[in-house]
């Protein structure tokens, strides 16, 4: 059964927020998969999920060249992974699972690259939806992101 929830974001602030809310009901093991033209607010979305663990917001940037940026520091270790130079994300190949499939939160940019489907995930979809606004779809993939959407339902009770 697939859930989705609808948001939208006003500023870079209100999209760190969803972050951090998202980021503050996680218990570890989860991959969230963004996907979103180059510019629309995965990596703030990632910086609020670092701030949601208990680590510095600044210590999050987008990670074009080095694949994957491990934080450490907060309740849970974040992995941030973008595959966006990458012509097809070899999950063995770029030593990835033991990142995607482990303890700590793995949230992957263009999660679509990957050669192999991502299992129990939850999928966010941002878009541009005016000049300052951002239009976010939370889809659940599986089991497990029950609590995550719950706060997305909250957050989008408020965001229209």
């Amino acid at each position: 059964m697939m859930t989705s929830v609808e948001l939208f974001s006003a500023s870079e602030s209100d999209t760190r927020a969803v972050g951090r809310a998202l980021g503050t009901c996680l218990r570890g093991g989860e991959r969230i998969g963004l996907a979103g033209e180059l510019g629309a607010g995965k990596t703030c979305l990632v910086r609020g999920l670092a701030e949601g663990l208990g680590i510095g917001p600044e210590q999050v940037r987008s990670p074009s060249f080095p694949v994957l940026l491990p934080y450490a520091g907060g309740r849970l270790p974040l992995y941030h992974i973008d595959l966006f130079r990458l012509p097809a994300g070899d999950v063995d190949g770029l030593s990835l699972r033991e990142y995607l499939y482990g303890n700590g939160v793995c949230a992957i940019e263009w999660y679509e690259k990957l050669d192999e489907p991502l299992r129990d995930f939850l999928a966010i979809a941002v878009e541009f939806a005016g000049p300052e606004r951002r239009r976010m779809v939370a889809t659940a993939h599986g089991l497990g992101y029950d609590a995550a959407l719950q706060v997305l339902r909250q957050l989008s009770s408020q965001s229209r």
